[in-house]
């Protein structure tokens, strides 16, 4: 993989570093959150008598809640990387080629670690 040097500004790349470190709190409290929310509903589950309708409902809102909680994961690991990124001076660029990510890009999805065309290939290999 041949990367070629960032065309970031340094005032760019510090201002994308302050929204992914809110971003990181943002992620984390939120699945503090759901942690919590879901320990209630299990804790609920097991003490009280439910009838088979209530019980459906609890499972249907902790699968749900897992399944925030696993996107939720995934996206503060991207965030993670993108800010080991700016550290090692490669934020930016792709991980999968080390070809320039746009700007563009990067301000709409501060967290990414692929160009567009890279992400949408990466996606349909693993649904």
């Amino acid at each position: 993989m041949k990367t070629v040097p960032s065309r970031l500004d340094a005032a760019f790349v510090e201002k994308q570093r302050q929204q992914l470190l809110r971003l990181r709190m943002t992620l984390v409290a939120a699945s503090q959150a759901a942690e919590s929310e879901e320990a209630e509903i299990r804790a609920q589950r097991t003490s009280d008598s439910l009838e088979p309708e209530e019980d459906a409902q609890g499972l249907d809102a902790l699968e749900r809640e897992d399944n925030l909680v696993g996107r939720d994961l995934k996206r503060l690991e991207r965030v993670n990387r993108a800010l080991k990124k700016i550290e090692e001076g490669t934020y930016g660029l792709s991980d999968e080629s080390g070809k320039p990510i746009p700007r563009e890009r990067l301000e709409a999805v501060p967290e990414a670690l692929y160009t567009l065309s890279e992400e949408r290939a990466l996606e349909g290999k693993h649904p």
